[in-house]
């Protein structure tokens, strides 16, 4: 499987760690910067050319996902989830790493270089590549709602109360 990945300053030192460990696992890591530590880069020209790789291999039928680092990754998620098609998921434990695939089908993971240690941290990705999403009909109907806002803006309806 091919892993898109893309930080900022934060997280330079956990994209090089997971380069190697994803290569020594199997993995095909496409590393799309930054090359060298800069303390005033800006996490979206990295964070966004990754999850537009992951977009395009998906959409091309390629199974790949992706990983967006920075210091908290918060900012890194926003960033990925701009791009259409992406399902960026911000992972701080092992349990919400699982549940983004499980529950959301989240193909990029972002992580907070500067939130937990080097091993949890590729735990989580660990966790988040091998995890398949549920496929259980209540989570695809919400992707589908956000699927269908996101091509063309409409909002889902609301429900109707059951007693009125």
């Amino acid at each position: 499987m091919r892993v898109h990945l893309g930080c900022d300053h934060a997280g330079l030192d956990l994209k090089d760690h997971l380069t190697r460990w994803l290569t020594d696992h199997g993995y095909e890591p496409v590393d799309h910067g930054p090359f060298w530590y800069d303390a005033e880069d800006d996490y979206p020209i990295f964070c966004l050319r990754a999850a537009e790789a992951v977009a395009a291999e998906r959409a091309a039928g390629q199974d790949s996902l992706g990983v967006v680092i920075g210091g908290s990754g918060n900012g890194e998620q926003i960033a990925a989830n701009k791009v259409t098609g992406i399902r960026c998921a911000l992972a701080w434990s092992e349990e919400t790493a699982l549940l983004g695939r499980q529950h959301n089908d989240a193909n990029v993971v972002a992580v907070g270089g500067r939130m937990h240690s080097l091993e949890d941290m590729t735990r989580f990705v660990q966790l988040f590549l091998a995890e398949p999403f549920s496929g259980a009909e209540r989570h695809q109907r919400r992707i589908d709602q956000l699927s269908a806002y996101e091509t063309d803006g409409a909002l889902p309806p609301l429900p109707v109360r059951p007693d009125a």
